[in-house]
């Protein structure tokens, strides 16, 4: 199964966002799907399989072991970019636990230190593609892609540093090699141990 749009007339002036919102909090999605707004429009998309999980988790734990207290590591975390029409649902969001609104829908995404996503070949593009261009105009300091469906192999790309809203590839590499993550995590990520699609 593959990401879905869902359907409604073309957003206009300056009720975009609210507008998109408002769909997007109507939408009925089964249980499990991940639904988020991607340049103005309401995509659905199925649950993850397995080895998507699993590398999460991995990511997940070797971060736990580097941040600041006070901070989290999120799975589900709602990441509002109004400037881009977009709210996202990273795999995994790095923010300070005093930075996320209690009671509220999303939390703003310049709260966020570190974004991941993990492609699904229902999502890859938008990984690759708007949400690369959202994380920077946020100006979300770090943003790591890891492709487990990249043509040829599965790569890694580490961005940030962001500039007139534009990330820059600080490394890139394949599955096996080490992700050298920068402060404030200063972590090596190791990522032999990913499962291969």
């Amino acid at each position: 199964m593959s990401a879905l749009a869902v359907e409604h007339p073309p957003l206009s002036g300056g009720d975009d966002w609210d507008s998109a919102v408002g769909l997007w909090k109507g939408t009925g999605a089964p249980k499990g799907c991940k639904v988020e707004i991607i340049e103005g429009i309401v995509t659905v998309a199925p649950p993850p399989v397995n080895d998507h999980n699993l590398i999460a988790e991995l990511v997940q734990q070797r971060l736990y072991s580097v941040i600041p207290d006070g901070w989290g590591v999120f799975q589900t975390l709602n990441v509002a970019i109004p400037s881009r029409s977009g709210l996202y649902i990273p795999d995994l969001a790095v923010v300070p636990r005093k930075a996320v609104p209690r009671g509220e829908n999303f939390t703003p995404a310049d709260a966020a230190e570190l974004v991941v996503e993990i492609t699904s070949r229902s999502n890859a593009v938008h990984d690759r593609v708007a949400k690369l261009n959202g994380y920077a105009a946020a100006g979300i300091p770090l943003y790591l892609l890891i492709d487990p469906h990249a043509t040829g192999s599965p790569t890694i790309h580490l961005y940030g540093e962001s500039s007139d809203g534009k990330y820059r590839v600080l490394w890139a590499g394949k599955f096996g090699e080490t992700v050298p993550l920068p402060a404030p995590f200063d972590l090596a990520l190791d990522t032999f141990g990913f499962p291969r699609p």
